[in-house]
């Protein structure tokens, strides 16, 4: 992995983890959280800091100025104290900012979270019903709705909180459908995770900066939208409001016009500091990021062909006339995959080989159930230990992920999400058939039996505090924790240097040997299928052109394509004469 690539990998991370040491740098977002901790400390000490109830009413005191005794900022045209009234006023403000934010965030983000994440069908219908929700005018339903919730500014706060969520809901359901492309997120789901515990740990986790951000300005909003309907005089008299304060104050604009200063600046203050906490924070996340991502992996949705399974049921993996297309925008489908058959025995390690475009990845991904949900896959046969793959629903191919195939992606950085450390990550494949001590326990065995000098050091690290080759190491460590019976390898070596290749090699190798795992070996390189594999298969634009036992293949290809591929590598002599060597010494 290069220096810019790493570098886009612990970005983010470091963005995340010290994006409040980095907000309290901001004058700005100092001054804002220090102004709105006061409001809320002064709202508390109401029972304190208030001198008499901010409903009582003593005609004795009406319009008294300020800094008479007892009375800090003066007395009404009602006789009622201001300082009261200001405080309690907070303590309204500060509870329907939570009311209106939080049902907003609730149910936008929930919402949003389907909806991305899911997609499809509940995606077009739940975004039909937030689109219908903006349409609606929310202030004057809210006034509509004002006798139903009791006259109470609580209810009203919580229906309005509806309509602010549709604002959430669309930032999430974006972001969610960008995040959930994210090689970690495919890692999650190989290694037999739910969806829901996906949703929450991984995507969630990662698109939480933009709704706390979002989160300020709903507050600020709610909190507008309160006072201007106290202002109108929607509410109970008998609840303070700065809206109510400012309406009073404006009755009383000629006589005593201070009156209508302390309303205003405190819900400007309280407001305002909302609204700039909520810009300084978005400052702090707004530096450009540089995600490593592939095409959009979603569950596979499989169209069983009509005929007969012909697979090998004594074979591990048994694929027979596997197809994969799409759908283009001028209605045409496109094949990338055509009439893909092979076989893999327990214990055999098959080679797909093929250039860029070739089709290999998405056979592979073909049997993780991994493809994009656009993807129309049909396969007379597509058997995992006798066990037909085709039409498996999303819980039928996570079970199949879990217990029997594991997945080494090509890309080790960027398929180990940076916000968690890598041994939480390894631990969380493990959930529900350990207990946590012995998860962490198992866990570190494996790291060792790896090759990590270091297990609990690098159990304890994140991802971008460990280098390239470990990080393969890492995910070639959760591949074999759960005992696979097949392991399929993409590209495992391609993003190393030449010796580190080497060393991943030979511990593929050794523990392909020491757990009796079949291996489907993704590569366009022949000298790692030399080095390693015992047949191979070679793919061109979408077809298999030719298979056989790498001895074979590398003395007598018969398909002018796989000749090609070989004398890539070395010239035809030393290929004949070599090679078959080396192999039979690796077997």
């Amino acid at each position: 992995m290069s220096g810019d690539q790493l570098q886009s990998q612990i970005g983010p991370v470091r963005r995340r983890r010290g994006s409040f040491r980095r907000l309290l740098r901001k004058p700005v977002g100092v001054g804002a959280l220090v102004v709105l901790l006061a409001l809320v400390a002064l709202g508390l000490l109401e029972p304190v800091l208030a001198a008499r109830s901010p409903v009582a009413s003593d005609l004795a005191y009406t319009n008294t100025p300020v800094g008479t005794s007892g009375w800090l900022l003066g007395g009404d045209q009602f006789g009622r104290d201001i300082w009261s009234r200001i405080l309690g006023s907070i303590n309204v403000s500060l509870i329907s900012a939570l009311i209106g934010a939080g049902v907003g965030m609730i149910v936008g983000t929930v919402c949003g979270l389907i909806a991305g994440y899911v997609g499809r069908r509940t995606d077009a219908i739940t975004s039909w019903v937030f689109n219908l929700l903006i349409a609606f005018p929310a202030l004057v339903l809210v006034i509509v709705l004002y006798p139903v919730v009791g006259g109470t500014y609580q209810g009203m706060m919580a229906i309005f909180g509806i309509f602010l969520s549709t604002g959430i809901f669309r930032l999430v359901r974006n972001m969610v459908i960008i995040v959930r492309n994210e090689l970690y997120v495919d890692a999650a789901r190989v290694s037999g995770l739910s969806d829901l515990r996906i949703v929450g740990r991984h995507v969630l986790f990662a698109v939480r900066g933009p709704i706390i951000i979002a989160s300020a300005f709903l507050a600020s909003s709610a909190i507008g939208v309160q006072a201007g309907l106290a202002f109108l005089g929607l509410g109970s008299t008998q609840v303070p409001s700065f809206g109510a304060m400012i309406n009073d104050a404006f009755l009383n604009l000629y006589r005593d016009p201070l009156q209508l200063v302390w309303p205003a600046g405190f819900l400007a203050v309280l407001a305002g500091a909302l609204v700039l906490l909520g810009n300084a924070y978005r400052d702090v996340l707004a530096a450009p990021q540089t995600v490593a991502r592939r095409q959009p992996a979603k569950a596979v949705r499989s169209t069983p062909n009509t005929a007969p399974v012909v697979g090998d049921h004594d074979a591990l993996l048994s694929v027979r006339d596997l197809r994969v297309a799409y759908p283009m925008v001028d209605g045409s489908r496109r094949e990338v995959v055509r009439g893909v058959s092979f076989d893999i025995r327990p214990g055999e390690i098959l080679g797909l080989v093929g250039e860029s475009g070739s089709g290999k990845s998405q056979t592979a991904f073909s049997v993780l159930g991994l493809l994009p949900r656009d993807a129309e896959v049909s396969a007379a046969a597509l058997l995992l230990q006798g066990r037909s793959l085709t039409g498996l629903d999303r819980n039928g191919m996570r079970a199949v992920r879990r217990d029997l195939v594991s997945y080494i992606p090509q890309e080790p950085m960027a398929n180990l999400d940076p916000a968690f450390t890598v041994g939480s990550q390894l631990v969380e494949g493990l959930r529900g058939r350990f207990s946590k001590q012995d998860a962490v326990t198992a866990v570190k065995r494996i790291l060792a039996r790896v090759g990590i000098p270091e297990p609990d050091r690098t159990f304890d690290s994140y991802p971008y505090q460990i280098s390239g080759g470990m990080a393969q190491r890492v995910l070639i460590a959760g591949a074999v924790l759960a005992t696979p019976k097949l392991l399929i390898a993409d590209e495992p070596t391609t993003a190393l240097d030449v010796t580190v290749q080497a060393e991943i090699l030979d511990l593929l190798r050794d523990l392909q040997t020491e757990y009796g795992m079949g291996v489907l070996l993704v590569t366009h390189n022949f000298g790692v299928v030399a080095d390693l594999c015992d047949r191979v298969a070679v793919m061109r634009d979408g077809e298999l052109v030719e298979q056989g036992d790498v001895a074979q293949i590398f003395r007598d290809a018969e398909h002018p394509y796989t000749r090609e591929l070989v004398g890539s590598i070395l010239d035809e002599d030393t290929v004949r004469d070599d090679v078959p060597a080396q192999v039979e010494e690796h077997r």
